[in-house]
């Protein structure tokens, strides 16, 4: 390789090598932030205003037939606003919105209608987008006090970042939990449902917080929640109060219930007709506190040869087995399993086999809980059981995002319809099968 064409080649690398460093943030400006960064701001400021000179424009042009009894124009621009900031997801940006002289009346009423833009209202100093990442933050982990610390640098301004925002949000979501838990659930039908409860530390009373927690599964297969209320811990009577409430606003009965203790004494009083499933996990865990340690880990292996059998046949064999090998030296840890229990336990074998594993524990709640949990102990317990409530719902609500389907999710319907499973599988009618 000749020499002119060495020096070309490493011409070339000082200038990627340049131009990377600047796309990487390495060129700074004078008040000492990232030069990429000043860009994209500068780039969303002047696409923020053209938007809003558009949207002024549209509206001018709409009314421009409209004019007073002097002929004067009713819609015309007047200038602009004083600049003002609002916190994007680009950072923090500042704006000169247009103003518009509005003087034209509905028609309908007659009443004066002023003009407000829909991009950006008069009270917006936040994105939607930055109003969403806020209560996340805070919910996820993030405390109220540092928000300002953490968010400054990225965002390039403190605006709306105090714990004030965070007073202001909380409000609102009391707000929310109120009108959720008065919605109407006659147009909803869960076919599946779940409950349990969750015992939060408060600071400003002394005994712990207790909410009771019901997600259900939709015919579509999607899970959703469906009530979230205060209580007390193991209460029949909660439990009632909750699904009495449910009822008067239109909840279906389910066909299978899996819940907490004190949820079946309620369940049986206000939707007798549902089926019972107790969870697997919450049994195990029983089961085992009532043995020696020595014999945990077998019992724990015959458990779940139980709970995992290929179909009910298998599972009752399983029980039986265990029954044998541990009913003669530990007869009361047993019997939790092959009383009354046992049926219940084994409900979950007489629907789809691809929803055994959602029926047989209550881990959709059990996996939201750690992320509720999560919060709590950052906040070392929340202020008062108004608060801790509302904190919840928003915790929920967040997760239920990103809840999945159960599997084979166009089963449920059927489930719902009384179709027969045996083993796991649909029993066909005999006019269907002679088709």
């Amino acid at each position: 390789m000749n020499l002119r064409r060495r020096r070309h080649l490493r011409l070339e690398e000082r200038t990627v090598v340049s131009v990377s460093d600047e796309i990487l943030g390495g060129s700074v400006t004078a008040n000492g932030s990232s030069l990429i960064d000043e860009i994209v701001r500068e780039g969303a400021r002047r696409m923020l205003a053209a938007a809003l000179e558009a949207e002024v424009n549209a509206c001018t042009a709409e009314f421009a037939d409209q004019r007073d009894d002097v002929r004067r124009w009713l819609v015309v621009r007047n200038g602009y606003h004083q600049p003002s900031k609002v916190t994007t997801a680009a950072g923090v940006v500042e704006v000169t919105a247009p103003r518009v002289n509005d003087k034209h009346a509905d028609e309908a009423t007659g009443e004066r209608e002023r003009f407000s833009s829909a991009i950006l209202p008069p009270w917006c100093r936040t994105s939607p987008k930055i109003s969403e990442v806020l209560p996340l933050l805070y919910l996820h982990g993030l405390s109220s006090g540092d928000f300002v610390p953490a968010l400054e640098q990225f965002l390039g301004s403190s605006a709306g970042l105090s714990p004030a925002t965070v007073t202001r949000m909380t409000k609102q979501w009391q707000a929310d939990h109120a009108a959720f838990m008065d919605r109407d659930l006659a147009e909803v039908d869960y076919v599946y449902v779940w409950a349990d409860d969750l015992h939060l530390n408060v600071r400003l009373e002394e005994a712990k917080a207790c909410v009771l927690v019901v997600i259900g599964v939709r015919a579509d297969g999607s899970k959703e929640l469906v009530a979230l209320q205060d209580g007390y811990r193991e209460s029949g009577e909660s439990w009632a109060d909750l699904m009495r409430d449910c009822a008067r606003r239109g909840m279906r009965a389910p066909v299978l219930a899996d819940g907490a203790l004190g949820f079946w004494k309620a369940l049986a009083e206000v939707f007798p007709e549902t089926r019972e499933q107790r969870c697997w996990v919450h049994k195990t865990a029983n089961v085992l506190d009532s043995l020696p340690t020595s014999a945990q880990p077998g019992a724990k292996k015959a458990i779940q040869d139980i709970c995992n059998a290929e179909d009910r046949d298998h599972a009752e064999a399983a029980v039986k087995t265990f029954a044998e090998l541990y009913g003669a030296n530990f007869p009361k840890a047993v019997k939790k399993i092959t009383d009354d229990d046992q049926e219940r336990l084994l409900a979950f074998y007489d629907y789809p086999a691809e929803h055994w594993i959602h029926l047989r524990t209550t881990n959709p709640i059990e996996s939201t809980f750690s992320t509720v949990l999560l919060r709590t102990k950052v906040t070392r317990g929340a202020g008062s059981r108004t608060a801790a409530l509302a904190m919840v719902f928003k915790l929920v609500e967040s997760a239920q995002q990103r809840w999945r389907a159960v599997n084979a999710p166009r089963l449920v319907a059927l489930v719902r319809a009384g179709a027969r499973f045996e083993g796991g599988r649909l029993i066909e009618r005999p006019q269907e099968r002679a088709a």
